[in-house]
């Protein structure tokens, strides 16, 4: 096994094989053929020459979140979770920068995930590293840190 510039894991056809004869489910994996050009949907991903934002605007179209949140005006949302005016003001402040990275529907799967976390009883983590002092990824119970309580600047996340 290798893993490509994208950190994905790259197995020869042995080791699929050795994969499946150890009983381990791979259906919900996929399995590229070496024409790799036969597969239309996943072509891009096989391309070499993609650059890391071309890999990653790419992929981010084929997320998979049901239609109600890819449909989602995840600005309009965010607002509506603002209790104040200074929320209201830092939430717009940190959205025109998710906005101007084309990050808005990393934060629409991100709600996605949260609420299929909470629906399922899942208990993650209070939150770490530089993505605490997103308001917006908190207001959207991303992390349990407040970074307007604590004056944490965003720009120390989004960089």
């Amino acid at each position: 096994m290798i893993k490509d510039k994208f950190g994905q894991h790259i197995y020869s056809e042995d080791e699929i094989l050795d994969i499946i004869m150890q009983g381990i489910d791979i259906s919900k994996t996929t399995i590229l053929s070496a024409d790799a050009s036969s597969v239309e949907n996943i072509v891009h991903y096989c391309e070499p020459d993609l650059s890391l934002e071309e890999f990653d605007l790419t992929n981010q179209k084929n997320w998979f979140m049901p239609k109600k949140y890819k449909e989602l005006d995840i600005a309009e949302y965010i607002l509506s979770l603002c209790n104040t005016q200074h929320e209201l003001q830092r939430c717009g402040q940190e959205l025109l920068m998710y906005q101007d990275r084309n990050l808005f529907n990393l934060l629409r799967y991100l709600k996605y995930l949260v609420d299929t976390l909470k629906e399922n009883n899942v208990i993650w983590g209070v939150g770490r590293g530089s993505s605490v002092s997103s308001y917006v990824l908190y207001k959207l119970e991303v992390h349990k840190v407040d970074s307007m309580f604590y004056n944490l600047d965003v720009s120390e996340f989004l960089r």
